[in-house]
Parts: C-alpha cells; sequence; structure tokens
C-alpha cells in the first residue's frame, strides 16, 4: 500500500486542526478526548490516527487498561465509568450511522453526564477525528508520520 498525494490545501487542513483543538479544549478533559478519537480511529481503521493517539493518551496518563480494553468498552464492566461509557456510546453513534441518526437514548444518557457547553464539544470532537480519519485512510497514511 503506497501514501497517496496530497489531498488537503493548507487552508482545510488548518481548519480541521482548528476544530479538533476547539472541541478538546472545550471537552476540557484530555484522556476522555484521547479515549474517543481512539474509539472513532478504531472503527474506522485509521492505523496513522490510532498510532497518534494512542501515544497521546499515555502521555496524558490514560491507564494502559483502559487502552487495551477500548474496543470493547461496553463489556468492561469497572474499567470505564459511566460519563467515559456515555461518551464512547455517543462517538459510536455518531461515527457509525448505520440507522441514519443518533438513537434518543444515547443522545439523552450524554447528555445526563455532559452539560450542553460539553455535549456540544463532544460531539465536535467525533466529528473532527471522523473527518482527519477519513482523510488519512483515503491517502493511505501509514503509521508512525506524525511529529508533534
Amino acid at each position: 500500500m503506497t501514501a497517496r498525494t496530497r489531498l488537503l490545501d493548507t487552508s482545510v487542513a488548518q481548519a480541521m486542526s482548528a476544530l479538533s483543538a476547539a472541541a478538546k479544549r472545550g471537552l476540557g478533559d484530555p484522556a476522555l478526548a484521547e479515549l474517543v478519537v481512539i474509539r472513532a480511529s478504531q472503527l474506522n481503521h485509521c492505523a496513522f490516527c490510532l498510532d497518534m493517539h494512542l501515544r497521546i493518551a499515555r502521555e496524558h496518563g490514560v491507564p494502559e487498561r483502559q487502552l487495551d480494553l477500548l474496543a470493547a468498552w461496553e463489556e468492561a464492566e469497572g474499567v470505564f465509568d459511566e460519563r467515559e461509557r456515555a461518551a464512547l456510546a455517543l462517538t459510536e453513534a455518531v461515527t457509525v450511522l448505520t440507522d441514519g441518526f443518533v438513537p434518543d437514548e444515547v443522545y439523552e444518557t450524554a447528555a445526563k453526564h455532559f452539560d450542553d457547553a460539553e455535549l456540544a464539544h463532544l460531539i465536535g470532537l467525533v466529528v473532527a477525528i471522523n473527518n482527519w480519519n477519513r482523510v488519512m485512510v483515503s491517502r493511505r497514511i501509514p503509521p508512525g508520520g506524525h511529529t508533534p
């Protein structure tokens, strides 16, 4: 598999980076933000983003057990708290729009754990990482190419 040509204009990449940064700042919990972007990247099979965000998650002190069990978070009782579980459920619902919408139950559960501003930033973060995943997967960017 060979990486493809550059698909993003600099202004588009800057806008996407600004959205990602604003969403993370507004969420206010860097460890939770990394769990969210890692889970979306797992669902989207983006090796580049997984490689980068797993490293960042470790820098933010996300426990290895959470990283190890993230793909099976629903079955990993006691590993993720209710707020994390609500964020992960919303991440999956926004990432995989199987039914064409986010189920009310998923949204309402997230709304119990996040105030309006946090919820807006959480959704913004999921949208942002889905954008990045799609760009990196379509360009076939391999893991290991990120330099902070």
